[in-house]
């Protein structure tokens, strides 16, 4: 980040041949305010300071003030080489930089205060010849990634519309694919009324993601622990039914389907890898129709295909990158799964992008709930 934040303008002054002066000066002043604003927030013992309206700050100026130079210096040092190359007397790489320039403004700001405002529903349908008559247009609510810590103060609203969305679709069962919170469970305790008034005819199933894990606090293990089962104990206290690496039957009179829930496990060795899909299926029948919740997708082509018959995953994590443009995402650099339906054969993963993240900012990536009618092939 160092890096990016005095590059341009080492850049800049090597065009110059050092003279420093006038707005050269003025912008050298707001680059070590930002050196100094990043060391700041790099010596914080926690992932994110504890103040995230701090964090906020910083980033918003990184978009406002960082990237616009640092995206100029790329096309500048571009358009040098091509008029080295081709003899020219134009260095046009200056002119895409500056054109460059309000468009970053234009989606930092839409991003920022409009687009994390919106709210999509998703509605997707699942055909399997494994799903019992009874449960023929059986209806999942699927929400994830709610990062509730962000929707503090004057946010709050967006929270509430978004469990007033999941109630209006009259779900059978709803369920939540984990990151409940940023980093602790204190985050929680002014949401709990709001996230307490979801209904469905079959309750609501949650697992954890891995913000749920406390990994992101500074702390002795006795601390995450501790922070940890609290997230725990307050989703139960909301009377959602927390699956870790268990499962539950629903029932339609002699027809059943089985809502199973993994503890978070992803191919990143970093995060919490505490999922046991055995565990998770232990002695459901290998007939049986299985919806499985999992936080992270990559679980799903490295361990969930091989090791259960589960004919429906439910995941999260990916966000969608919170940022795309004419559908394409930089996630899906990371992710092959990482937004919507796809189909291994008869059997399918849907991720959520989320409702929303620990950054407030999306832009082509409104914010999300699924509703997924299960229907008998």
């Amino acid at each position: 980040m160092l890096i990016a934040i005095v590059l341009p303008d080492l850049w800049t002054g090597w065009r110059r041949r050092w003279r420093i002066g006038g707005w050269y000066a003025a912008q050298l002043v707001l680059t070590a305010a930002m050196l100094g604003f990043t060391v700041y927030l790099a010596l914080q013992r926690n992932f994110a300071p504890s103040s995230t309206t701090l964090l906020y700050t910083y980033l918003f100026l990184l978009g406002l003030l960082v990237v616009p130079k640092l995206v100029y210096m790329l096309c500048s040092v571009v358009g040098w080489g091509v008029r080295r190359l081709c003899g020219s007397r134009h260095n046009y790489g200056n002119l895409v930089g500056v054109l460059c320039v309000p468009l970053i403004w234009y989606v930092l700001c839409y991003g920022s205060f409009v687009g994390f405002n919106q709210l999509q529903v998703r509605y997707e349908e699942y055909a399997s010849a494994d799903l019992p008559a009874a449960f023929d247009g059986y209806r999942i609510v699927q929400f994830s990634d709610a990062h509730v810590g962000t929707y503090s103060g004057s946010r709050q609203w967006l929270l509430q519309r978004a469990v007033d969305s999941i109630n209006a679709q009259h779900p059978d069962v709803i369920v939540f694919t984990g990151d409940l919170q940023n980093m602790h469970p204190q985050e929680i305790y002014p949401q709990r009324d709001i996230l307490a008034s979801l209904r469905a005819a079959d309750g609501v199933f949650s697992v954890l993601g891995n913000h749920d894990y406390a990994v992101y606090v500074d702390g002795d293990e006795t601390m995450k622990v501790s922070n940890c089962r609290e997230t725990q104990r307050l989703e139960r206290q909301m009377g959602w039914q927390l699956l870790m690496n268990e499962h539950r039957s629903i029932r339609r009179g002699t027809d059943s389907i089985v809502i199973a829930g993994m503890e978070n496990w992803g191919i990143a060795e970093r995060m919490p890898r505490l999922g046991d899909v055995e565990r998770t299926v232990a002695g459901v029948d290998s007939a049986a129709f299985v919806v499985l919740l999992q936080h992270d997708p990559t679980c799903w082509k490295h361990r969930i295909l091989h090791e259960s018959n589960a004919q429906l995953t439910l995941s999260g994590h990916t966000h969608g990158g919170q940022f795309s443009l004419f559908g394409w995402s930089p996630v899906s650099l990371v992710y092959s799964e990482w937004g919507g339906l796809t189909y291994f054969g008869r059997r399918a993963i849907n991720v959520s992008t989320g409702l929303g993240g620990l950054i407030p900012f999306r832009f082509g990536q409104p914010g999300e709930i699924v509703v997924i009618t299960l229907k008998r092939e």
